[in-house]
């Protein structure tokens, strides 16, 4: 295990999360607000521990599957520990532990909330807590990889690591390349969307904000009553069709981009994803129709509510906690799908329950004809054994976290709705729930230990579970391999 080189790297991160706070410290001064002491403090405490690690310097540069999990893991924890300094500092988010849970909310772009009252904090933080859903929503390591020169044949190893979905492949020769490329359209989409919000009346720091919270979907907004503030529906509708846009996989806009659209529209992915928020919207809108008097008011609603759902965008124009069981239903479904792979996107993702569901068919025929040899097939390719294993291990032990998490978020006594929902949309990085978690609620009457393991299950549903266990397992590992040579040197 190169230790130095997890060390330097997570220094790194550091020295880049110390710079990314500027443009919420320049809001501040901008606004002339108390909180600029507190960013600037911040800033600088940030970026002396990232010097201080980076003193570290690895007598070899590689690094390979295992550094590339300690890396991410720590990285995030590590992002989220730093980036809550800025609430807890400047008094406005008193307690540290509900400082990091927003601050973790905001980098895995969940955006479950422990505020009470979004609209007191002062312009610089709430640009800062928007802005880490942007940062965290292409993910960090990506953006490493693209500003600093790294060695290509062991980098893939971090993209893998952060990356959503079963498997990621290189959209050109060079990892830095095809970072730089996940980046620009990333960018891309975000500028065109501002513009898009200007244009339907939103203003600037609004739109800064809103778009920030929609290319991550994220879901923090700055307005207690989140989008519904506005009452725009032009607003809302450009925001539906960019929380459907950043939930699919941006492999798909590189062929674009390359002219190649008809093989872009051809992944079955991408045909997965669009039938069942179409579905869905149809569904709920029929459902919530007779609650609005009119079919067209509830399609509207029903639009917004499911591409903020699947896309684990996480926004609200009404509190869909007061709808039919039936629409709630779907609403938690959607939940778990979540969105592409590849996308900023949570959830267990469209393509892993697509093969899943295509291995439980081929195992079934498996059954009445043992002899006959099935493979599975997705997006036109063949499913190697390997994937479709590793899918049916990733939900089983996705299954054993959320119970295991439900379980001990059940300690603090809430109802059982508030319980499953508030651990669903947390580990799958929604944002809202049912319930006491619901559009209209938050999760401030938690426990700091719940909050502590909302915290857990968001980092896990971010980074999709391994690289948080092997961090872990490495330290672990190196622990009893210290405790072994301490018995046979004495």
């Amino acid at each position: 295990m190169n230790y130095k080189m997890v060390l330097s790297m997570i220094g790194n991160i550091l020295l880049i999360e110390a710079a990314l706070m500027i443009p919420a410290l320049m809001m501040a001064l901008i606004y002339q607000e108390s909180c600029s002491g507190a960013l600037g403090l911040s800033l600088l405490l940030t970026g002396a521990v990232g010097l201080l690690l980076k003193t570290a310097r690895p007598q070899q540069r590689w690094y390979g599957s295992q550094e590339g999990m300690m890396i991410t893991g720590f990285s995030w924890i590590l992002l989220s520990a730093f980036g809550a300094l800025p609430f807890f500092l400047s008094g406005q988010i008193p307690s540290y532990i509900d400082a990091f849970f927003e601050t973790v909310s905001g980098f895995t772009t969940t955006g479950s909330t422990i505020l009470r009252d979004v609209e007191a904090l002062d312009h610089g933080l709430l640009f800062w807590r928007s802005f880490t859903h942007w940062i965290g929503g292409m993910g960090i390591l990506v953006f490493l990889l693209a500003i600093l020169p790294q060695n290509n044949a062991h980098s893939l190893h971090l993209m893998r690591a952060e990356s959503p979905g079963p498997e990621v492949s290189k959209f050109v020769p060079k990892i830095r390349d095809s970072a730089k490329i996940l980046y620009q359209i990333y960018l891309l989409l975000t500028v065109i969307m501002i513009v898009c919000l200007l244009i339907a009346g939103m203003p600037l720091f609004d739109a800064l904000c809103t778009a920030f919270g929609t290319a991550g979907t994220g879901g923090f907004e700055i307005w207690n009553n989140s989008i519904a503030h506005y009452d725009n529906v032009l607003i809302e509708q450009i925001m539906a069709v960019f929380m459907v846009l950043f939930g699919i996989n941006f492999s798909l806009y590189f062929l674009v981009l390359h002219g190649k659209l008809k093989e872009a529209l051809k992944s079955e992915e991408l045909h997965w994803f669009l039938g069942v928020v179409l579905v869905s919207i149809l569904l709920i809108a029929i459902n919530i129709t007779p609650m609005f008097g009119s079919f067209l008011t509830g399609w509207r609603h029903s639009s917004f509510a499911v591409t903020s759902i699947i896309s684990t965008s996480g926004f609200a124009t009404v509190d869909f906690n007061l709808w039919p069981s039936f629409s709630r239903m779907i609403l938690c479904l959607l939940m778990i799908i979540g969105s592409c792979a590849g996308s900023t996107g949570g959830g267990l993702k469209i393509i892993r329950l697509g093969i899943l569901a295509k291995s439980i068919g081929c195992d079934m025929k498996k059954v009445i004809n043992p002899r006959v040899v099935r493979r599975v097939h997705f997006n036109g390719v063949s499913v190697s054994d390997a994937i479709v294993s590793g899918i049916k291990s990733y939900f089983v032990i996705y299954t054993f976290i959320l119970l295991t998490a439900i379980v001990l978020i059940s300690l603090d006594g809430f109802d059982l709705v508030t319980t499953v929902t508030s651990v669903l949309t947390t580990f799958n990085n929604v944002g809202p729930g049912l319930a006491e978690v619901g559009p209209a609620g938050n999760f401030a009457a938690f426990s700091p230990f719940s909050k502590l393991v909302f915290s857990a299950a968001m980092l896990l549903g971010r980074l999709e579970i391994y690289p948080m266990i092997f961090c872990f397992a490495g330290l672990r590992r190196k622990s009893a391999k210290s405790s072994v040579s301490v018995r046979i040197s004495n």
